[in-house]
């Protein structure tokens, strides 16, 4: 099944290179190891990534989906509120029928690749990267190598990079050692900010440490080991926050984040206007 999705895919980027593909990160794990033994879990944020996906794919976009290994990605139940959409049940149903209609989390059949998959492909062949949040990427993508390699590859050529809430942390696996760094940040230490880290001094943000404290009750109790605001810091990047639960996008170079699960449709409109315009 994944080699006949592979070759689909190879022909899609070959016979969509004139128009934009979008190449969307997800964790493929589903629980998130916390403080003291605990686990929580967890998964991506259903408007997180469906409302960027809606959006991209409204505008004739290409969208193509990976995870590390290629296994399908988990969706975090607890995000199938309505509040998320804003309160607009017509919204989130619409979310929810085209996320079914994908099948990106089916056990089987999922569209899903592997980071190895896509770089067989050619990171050249994508024209923007997005990463959604959602707790998960915490447990994983912060630290993963090969996306480091692929963000490194996007930085690098300029190309559009897009983040929204606990997404951003993904920039961390372009650090010389991310697995290191942030290990060291998750038993409480303070390692000093690498010099050469390619994001230092990019203006960016994400889910705040105001927004964990308000969200707490999300973990059961729980404590998270390390929180996007404070790994993002220690690292070398600027941080930007708005009011918690309020729309806030910011753009630097190459870079487009969003604050929290509110700015996740205005980071897509971002992306799309500086890809009309790249």
């Amino acid at each position: 099944m994944k080699k006949t999705i592979m070759a689909a895919l190879l022909t899609v980027a070959a016979n969509y290179a004139h128009a934009g593909t979008v190449l969307v990160v997800l964790s493929d794990q589903a629980q998130l190891d916390l403080k003291d033994g605990k686990v929580m879990e967890t998964g991506f944020f259903l408007n997180e990534l469906m409302q960027p996906v809606q959006t991209f794919i409204a505008a004739g976009q290409t969208v193509i989906f990976a995870t590390p290994s290629g296994k399908a990605p988990t969706a975090d139940q607890k995000s199938n509120d309505v509040s998320f959409w804003g309160g607009d049940e017509k919204a989130r149903q619409e979310s929810l029928a085209m996320l079914t209609t994908l099948k990106l989390t089916a056990k089987t059949g999922s569209p899903a690749i592997s980071f190895a998959q896509v770089q067989k492909i050619g990171y050249d062949k994508f024209d923007a990267v997005f990463v959604p949040g959602g707790h998960i990427p915490m447990q994983d993508l912060l630290k993963d190598k090969q996306l480091g390699q692929l963000l490194t590859h996007f930085h690098e050529k300029g190309k559009i990079t897009g983040f929204t809430c606990h997404g951003t942390i993904a920039m961390l696996s372009t650090l010389p050692d991310a697995r290191g760094f942030v290990s060291s940040l998750e038993s409480g230490k303070q390692p000093a900010a690498p010099a050469n880290w390619i994001y230092k001094g990019y203006n960016v943000t994400a889910f705040t440490d105001a927004e964990e404290e308000q969200a707490k009750g999300f973990l059961g109790g729980g404590h998270m080991k390390l929180f996007p605001q404070d790994g993002l810091t220690a690292a070398g990047a600027n941080f930007s926050e708005a009011k918690p639960w309020s729309e806030h996008v910011i753009e630097d170079r190459e870079v487009i984040s969003g604050q929290n699960p509110q700015s996740a449709k205005a980071v897509a409109v971002a992306m799309l206007a500086k890809l009309k315009s790249s």
